[in-house]
Order: structure tokens, then C-alpha cells, then sequence
């Protein structure tokens, strides 16, 4: 059974009105916090795209007027590549507009599935869009959010969407003076400082850069990351051009100046960029993205009549499968309905076979626990002692319990460490109806994708090595408060706090260097934002230098830090970096301690390091169980349940346990401790398991585990080692303050 791509049509759920305003609603386009967008047709055929705002949005004040603002902007610009809307009605209780569906993907999906687009797809892109914005400017609006996902691809050529922040040029009366606007890694230096009277049409011009450097190499000009950083670097840092043909470089370099009197009009843009129209989509795009299109535009042309609704119909009897079921019965789509509706009948012991005539489902006796992660990609290591650790504690349980009150079971789904199947990858799992909870992701990035299926369907998270920090702290951010993740480590800036303090245990650090570098954005700005706090704290001033991603040249680096007097290094980034600092280090010289954090810990670093790891400090998540079971400090019944552990895998798999296997054993036994103790007192279900969980304390055997209000880890969590004679010695956890505080 097929799992839905990216942009795939998604099943109407069971409270989804069946028609808007003439428009027949053929399934789920997209959701958000605001509303939903719906695939509609019309009686004569046509698809449109059907934005539908929830009516709590509604009725917050100025949202209708923001709302019916959207729609007379989108309908004032007349361009053959700007989505005409078809309708719209923003006085309805839940106030919706429609624009023509465009079934190809947008410029985010195809770069991020298939690669950056080529040459003469870039400047046919850019031509286009380009004559979109001049339709925009003429109409005397700023569109102010051109981005990857608001451009879709289409068969004849590209269609810019979405005026929900389109404003008349140097209108603000909607818009604080100190908001920021648009999308960070896609909005002029203007937008990211709040100058709501400098922001016109030169904004889009900066945005479209943006998108065009996107388009041709696959990433954003000023990297990725934190809000604030990413607002830095766009109103103080140079673009990062690498990769960008030589004959798009000049008119790049002008769009994104930075002063936006530099840059050049949409119209000239347009001229400079003068390709053929694209007669079909084989004439401009490349292979696999021409393939997407066909498939999606297929899909829709598939589309059977849908039964009409009836009032009057008797809801207890039983349902005719119609065309609309049978469809999505095809495409996999009634695994996802059963996700919601069906699992909650089915848990809350129905009684409509009261009668005998229709006798109630039997209780379940087999429930599972779920492991996303990446078994076959980057992080396939970590992702195979997380399935690991996990299927131990599995089959502890039905050792221990012996089925009573119930058997459980694990069920495993490889997201290969890729973002762009994270999604499809994390739906096997909270689709299916026996999974009460799911232990992962692997990896940040493919659990920012695959998040958004874990709060729709109720079903908990909880992670053992992704600390990106947004999955639990969403609420601090003014977004919806965390209730589906419970993260079992620090998140990356608690992990850059105690790795700061870790190097005041070495009393003779004054003046450490900390080195930031690119290549995971966000997490080495996590790191460093922490490492600076922790540091801080200690009332210690450090010499921080930042790096693109793409540097080699560590020996001048790391010359020019220890040129500025550093007596220790801290290395904020990945694993190929690290052993590129690592041997400068050694061949300059330096004889001071150095630092690192989670994205090196594990072997491949001391393989790949060798002897220039020798004396490095590594602070991570998770602990030694050899060492811990050996560790005369731990009480003797903590050692115990190492010890067990450790005898359990040795006997399993014949081996000593890899890193991170036994906190997943410990978070996967903690959430069948907990079901085994609620079974007796009612069915089981997923709503209501993530605060269940989060109240937990939980000892197991790498330690305790307890949860703050917004699930995170409550406590250090972080462990430091040191490289020894090509081995880590665990020397224990890191302190929960700086040492000695003191004066620079």
C-alpha cells in the first residue's frame, strides 16, 4: 500500500464539511493552525484550491479585515503566472477563498525532493515570477513572501500563490511597526529590521534573489537556522553565491543588495531573464520533477463523482460504499481515516451491539510501540541501537507480563534519515491503530517533517537523540504549546550550557575559542548560543569565530584563534569538521584541552580523528553502560539494572550495546511500565499518554527520567568523556553550573 508523497492529496477527515459554498470537497490539500486547504470541484469540473479559515481565527478582531484584504489583493493582480482566485466569501462564518488548483509541486518540494533545478529552468523560473511581481507592483501591492513554497511548478510554466500578507505599497496600518514580516531566509534586510516604511516593491526584488539562489544551488543564501540568526546574516552578512551559474551571478548580486535602492525592478528583471514560454513542462523542467507533475495531474483527473450527502439519512445504518471511499480505500488513505475515528470507537468500547444483532468488537489483546528512525542512512548507527534498545524492552515486557494484560509488539519504520519521506515514514506508524506511542526521530531534520503527523493523530514522541529545540519549546516561541514530543535528552542550547561549564572543571581556562561552523546550521547555533550563556555565566569571555559550512582550510582558522590568545577550543559543528580542527590543532601545535558535542560523539570520530583525537572532551547524551555498570559511585541497585540490560543485549545480539541503545531500552520500559499499570483500569488509548508520560518518574537502566510541563528533560542529561589511548572514558555527568566562576 502506497504511502501519500509530499503535496498528495490527504482524505477528508470525519468533521470536513462535504461542500463550501458550491464547491465539492475532494480531500485535504494541506493544514495549518490558521485553517485547511481543501481540493474543490465545481458542477462544471473545475478543481480549485479551497482556503478555509477555522472559525475561532474568525472571530479574533482584525482577522476579517486581514482576511478580506487577502482576497482583494490576490484578485487585483492579473498575470498569467499569479493563481487567479475563483471565489471567495470572507463575511461566512468560517471565511474561505478559491483559486485555481495547481497540481504540480512548489519550488520547495521539487528542489528538496529531486535537487537544484537546472540553468534554464532557474531563468525561465525567475522571468516568470519575475512578471508576476511586476503584475503585483503595478497593482500598487508588495507581495512580501516570495519563497520556495509559495511558487508551484506547473505544465506551461510557474504560478506565484499566496497574498496573505500582500500590502498596498507603504501601508502599515495593519501591521505593527515592529513586526517582522515574511519568511526568514526569504525577506530583504528591511523586512528582517521592521522598517515598515522602507518596504516595497525592492523587498520582493531581495526575496526573489532568495528564491532564484534556492532554486540553483538547494540552499537558501544566507544558511538556515534560528530566527535571529538568520535575521543577522541577512541585514549584516554577504550572500553565499557558491554554486550560482556565472551568467545568473550579476543580476543575483544585485537583487539581493542591500541597500534596496541598488537593486533592479521586476520588470527589468524579467528583461534580463527573457527565455522561451514553456510550452509543457518537458520544455523547462527536469525529468523527475515533469514525472511528479504528471503523476499529481493524473491523480486528479482520477477523481471519481462523489456521493452527495443527504439530509435525513439514518446514521446508524449502515453506510453504502460510495465512489470517494473506494478511492481512498485504493490510495491507502482509509489507514489514515482509521487513525482517527475508527481507533476511537474501537477504544472506548462501543456498545451499538448491545442488541446481539451487531455484537461489539472484541477487546485488543496486542498493542505496539513504534520506532521511527533512520535504519539505512546517515545515522543508520544510531537509528539501529534506538530499534535495538527498543525491541529489548519489548520483549522484557512480554517475558515479565506473559501476555497478561496484554501483549506487545514493535512495529519499525525507516525514514532513512531523509527529510523529504519523513513524513509518509512517520504515518505508517500513527495511521496504524494498535500504536499507542513512538519512540524517535534519529535525527532533527527528519523529525521537524515528520511532526506534523504526530500532532494530528494524538500519538507521543519521544526522542533519545533529536535536540533541535523548537520540538518542545514551540509554545515559548508564540506558537501552540508542545503536547506530542517528550524529548529523553537536553535540547541543543541546554546541551551548549553544560558543555560550557564542563571546561571550567579545568581551573586554568581564561580565554577558550569557540568555533561555529555552518554546515548543520542550526544546530551549531543552538550549540554556540548556549556555549555563550554557559560561558557567561562563568564570567568568562571567549573568542568566537563563525565559518561557512564549506571551509577546509582549519590550519588558518584555528592559526588565527590561537593568534587571538585562546588557551582552550570548542568546536560547535559536525563530525567531518571536527577531525579537519583535530588534526590542525595538532599540527599548530596547541596544547590546550578541546571541547565538543553531540554531533561528534561515537566512534567514527575516533576512527577518522585517530590519534589527533587523543585528549579531546566530548560531552553527549548518553552514558556508557559498561562503565555505569562498573562505576563504584552508582548504588548498587542502579548497577543492577545495567548489568541487566547489558546481559539481556550481549545474550540478544551477542555484543556490548552501542551508544544511545540504552536509553531507548529505558524510554520504550517506561512507556510499557506505565501501560501495563492503566490497563487494568480502563482501555488503552493514545489521548491523554503524553501528559500520562510526562508526570512519570522513571528509573531505569541508564538512570532516572522525569519531564518538565512542556516535555522536556527535567535535569543535566549530558555526559562528559575523554579521549584516551583511542577509546572514550566516561568521566562523568556534566556539572549543572559553572565551577568557578571568574574574571576575565
Amino acid at each position: 500500500m502506497a504511502d501519500p508523497e509530499p503535496g498528495a492529496l490527504q482524505p477528508l477527515l470525519p468533521a470536513d464539511p462535504s461542500t463550501i459554498a458550491g464547491y465539492r470537497l475532494l480531500g485535504r490539500l494541506g493544514a495549518g493552525g490558521m485553517g485547511v486547504v481543501y481540493l474543490g470541484r465545481t458542477e462544471s469540473g473545475e478543481l480549485a484550491a479551497v482556503k478555509v479559515t477555522l472559525a475561532d481565527q474568525a472571530d479574533q478582531p482584525d482577522f476579517r479585515a486581514r482576511f478580506r484584504r487577502e482576497v482583494e489583493a490576490a484578485r487585483r493582480v492579473v498575470s498569467p503566472w499569479a493563481v487567479p482566485v475563483t471565489g471567495a466569501d470572507p463575511d461566512a462564518p468560517e471565511p474561505w477563498m478559491a483559486t485555481a488548483f495547481v497540481p504540480g509541486p512548489s519550488v520547495g518540494e521539487a528542489v528538496s525532493a529531486h535537487g537544484p533545478l537546472p540553468g534554464r529552468s532557474v531563468r525561465i523560473l525567475g522571468g516568470a515570477v519575475a512578471r508576476a511581481l511586476a503584475a503585483v507592483h503595478a497593482a500598487g501591492l508588495v507581495h512580501r513572501d516570495v519563497k520556495p513554497g509559495n511558487v508551484l511548478l506547473a505544465v506551461d510554466g510557474p504560478r506565484l500563490i499566496d497574498f496573505g500578507i500582500a500590502r498596498t505599497t507603504g501601508e502599515t496600518a495593519l501591521t505593527a511597526t515592529d513586526m517582522v514580516v515574511g519568511t526568514p531566509g526569504f525577506l530583504a534586510p528591511e523586512q528582517a529590521e521592521a522598517r515598515a516604511d522602507a518596504i516595497g516593491p525592492p523587498a520582493d526584488v531581495f526575496a526573489l534573489g532568495c528564491l532564484l539562489v534556492y532554486a540553483t544551488t538547494g540552499r537558501p543564501p544566507f544558511g538556515a537556522g534560528a530566527v535571529d540568526a538568520l535575521m543577522y546574516r541577512t541585514v549584516h552578512d554577504e550572500p553565499d553565491l557558491a554554486g550560482v551559474p556565472d551568467d545568473l551571478l550579476p543580476l543575483l548580486v544585485a537583487c539581493l543588495a542591500k541597500n534596496p535602492a541598488d537593486r533592479p525592478t521586476a520588470e527589468e528583471i524579467a528583461g534580463r531573464l527573457t527565455e522561451d514560454t514553456p510550452g509543457t513542462a518537458a520544455d523547462w523542467l527536469p525529468a523527475p520533477v515533469v514525472t511528479t507533475i504528471a503523476e499529481r495531474s493524473a491523480a486528479m483527473l482520477a477523481l471519481p463523482d462523489i456521493d452527495a450527502t443527504a439530509p435525513g439519512t439514518d446514521p446508524d445504518a449502515p453506510a453504502k460504499p460510495s465512489r470517494r471511499g473506494l478511492l481512498l480505500l485504493g490510495a491507502g488513505a482509509a489507514v489514515l481515516a482509521a487513525g482517527g475515528g475508527a481507533f476511537a470507537l474501537l477504544d472506548r468500547g462501543d456498545d451499538s451491539g448491545a442488541d446481539g444483532k451487531n455484537p461489539a468488537p472484541k477487546p485488543r489483546n496486542t498493542w505496539a510501540i513504534g520506532v521511527l528512525a533512520d535504519l539505512s542512512g546517515p545515522a543508520r548507527e544510531i537509528g539501529r541501537a534506538q530499534e535495538r534498545g527498543a525491541r529489548l524492552a519489548v520483549e522484557r515486557f512480554n517475558a515479565v507480563h506473559k501476555g497478561k494484560p496484554f501483549t506487545l509488539e514493535l512495529k519499525v519504520s525507516d525514514d532513512r534519515g531523509d527529510r523529504t519521506g519523513a513524513l509518509a515514514a512517520a504515518r505508517r506508524l500513527t495511521t496504524d491503530p494498535s500504536v499507542l506511542a513512538v519512540l524517535g526521530p534519529t535525527s532533527d531534520y527528519t523529525g521537524v517533517a515528520a511532526l506534523p503527523a504526530f500532532e494530528e493523530a494524538g500519538v507521543p514522541l519521544l526522542t533519545t537523540s533529536a535536540g533541535y529545540h523548537l520540538f518542545t519549546l514551540r509554545g515559548d516561541a508564540g506558537g501552540v504549546p508542545n503536547t506530542t514530543v517528550l524529548r529523553a535528552i537536553p535540547q541543543h542550547f541546554m546541551a551548549g550550557v553544560y558543555l560550557a561549564w564542563s571546561t571550567t572543571l579545568l581551573p586554568q581556562i581564561r580565554r577558550p575559542g569557540v568555533l561555529q561552523e555552518r554546515t548543520d546550521d542550526p544546530y551549531s547555533w543552538q550549540y554556540t548560543s548556549g556555549v555563550g550563556f554557559g560561558f557567561d555565566q562563568a564570567g568568562i569571555r571567549p573568542h568566537f569565530r563563525v565559518v561557512p559550512g564549506r571551509a577546509t582550510d582549519y590550519r588558518s582558522i584555528i592559526g588565527e584563534m590561537i593568534d587571538a590568545g585562546i588557551d582552550a577550543y570548542v568546536h560547535n559543528g559536525v563530525r567531518s569538521t571536527a577531525v579537519l580542527a583535530a588534526r590542525a590543532l595538532k599540527q599548530l601545535g596547541f596544547t590546550g584541552p578541546r571541547f565538543t558535542g553531540q554531533h561528534v560523539f561515537g566512534p567514527e570520530f575516533l576512527k577518522e580523528a585517530g590519534s589527533d583525537a587523543e585528549g579531546w572532551f566530548v560531552c553527549a547524551p548518553v552514558m556508557d553502560p559498561v562503565q555505569r555498570a562498573a562505576d563504584p559511585k552508582q548504588k548498587a541497585a542502579d548497577r543492577k539494572l545495567t548489568q541487566d540490560f547489558l546481559d539481556a543485549h550481549r545474550k540478544r545480539y551477542g555484543t556490548a550495546p552501542a551508544y544511545y541503545t540504552g536509553e531507548s531500552f529505558d524510554v520504550v520500559g517506561m512507556v510499557a511500565s506505565w501501560l501495563a499499570t492503566s490497563a487494568a483500569k480502563g482501555p488503552l488509548t493514545p489521548k491523554g499518554l503524553w501528559e500520562a508520560l510526562r508526570k512519570q518518574k522513571y528509573t531505569g537502566a541508564m538512570g532516572g527520567y522525569q519531564f518538565r510541563e512542556n516535555g522536556e528533560l527535567s535535569g543535566i542529561g549530558t555526559f562528559l568523556y575523554g579521549v584516551q589511548k583511542g577509546a572514550y572514558k566516561y568521566l562523568g555527568p556534566a556539572p549543572a553550573g559553572p565551577d568557578k566562576p571568574k574574571k576575565a
